[in-house]
């Protein structure tokens, strides 16, 4: 093994280094990348220069590769990238110009800067999200990362008992229609139906208790509608105190994985009149959260 894994905190955001990311991954530094993140559930590596090709194939080691949900949902624009497995996370049009105000992508792409889980919205959840940085302004922006391991482990003996065996429907129009910017079509919405998810489940590579919820959660199945939204606001803003959370300032050639079973994250405001090209690839989980231990 040849990288260095160095901890941002005891348990949560760690730096990987000495490490080629666009180069072929020995098995024994596969190994120990994912150790890192079942352990510290965010890692960073600095000054990478990968292709979308490269990304996809270094993506692929830790398993199957999602597409992205965007072309199911703006099916009346035209897309900058070809492939379905780079999710777009550029305030860019089709032909590489900074999206204008009022462009339909850059509503939808709003939603980001609420507090969520990618892909949550899937029967089959994402599992790891890898975004990479190919250009980043002066003031590149932040994205945030909350520790839903630690924000479980610090609830109320009350509070977790309450929350055993709850499920929460979770759908990518509950994020969008907070922000009530977009206007979706029907055949948008079919491709995209609800789905059910735990509010709490085991973390497989850690073991541990892991909260499960973020803004596609919509409410609380068998509750009344308001109060199963009143107790996931109430989870979400005791997830997301300070104490828990960790921001990442972006670079260019900078790549992030997060574990989305275990954590949730959010961009945060930038000078969107600047260039700013970020392509994420994201793993798909093994199964629904249903089916997994709760």
């Amino acid at each position: 093994m040849s990288i260095t894994v160095t901890p941002t905190h005891p348990g949560f955001v760690a730096e990987i280094s000495d490490i080629d990311l666009a180069a072929p991954l020995p098995p024994a530094d596969r190994d120990a990348i994912e150790a890192a993140i079942n352990r510290y559930a965010v890692v960073v590596f600095h000054s990478q220069k990968l292709d979308d090709e490269k990304q996809i194939a270094f993506a692929s080691a830790f398993g199957p590769v999602e597409s992205s949900a965007a072309k199911l949902r703006q099916r009346d624009i035209k897309h900058r990238l070809a492939s379905s497995q780079i999710a777009d996370i550029s305030n860019l049009d089709a032909d590489g110009n900074v999206l204008a105000a009022d462009a339909r992508r850059r509503l939808d792409w709003l939603a980001n800067r609420l507090w969520h889980t990618d892909a949550s919205f899937r029967r089959v959840p994402g599992a790891l999200s890898m975004l990479y940085a190919h250009i980043v302004p002066d003031e590149g922006g932040e994205t945030e990362f909350a520790d839903m391991r630690a924000a479980y482990d610090a609830l109320s003996e009350a509070s977790k008992h309450d929350l055993e065996g709850l499920v929460a429907e979770h759908s990518i129009w509950r994020s969008r229609e907070q922000l009530g910017v977009v206007t979706y079509s029907e055949e948008e919405r079919a491709a995209l139906p609800p789905v059910p998810q735990r509010v709490v489940r085991t973390h497989p590579g850690s073991h541990r208790k892991t909260l499960y919820i973020a803004s596609h959660a919509s409410h609380i199945l068998g509750r009344p509608v308001a109060d199963g939204r009143l107790m996931l606001m109430d989870l979400i803003e005791h997830a997301t105190q300070p104490k828990f959370v960790h921001a990442h300032r972006w670079q260019q050639g900078d790549l992030v994985i997060w574990d989305n079973r275990c954590t949730m994250h959010r961009a945060r405001p930038f000078d969107t009149t600047k260039m700013r090209d970020l392509r994420r690839v994201t793993t798909r989980d093994v199964a629904s959260t249903l089916e997994q231990a709760a």
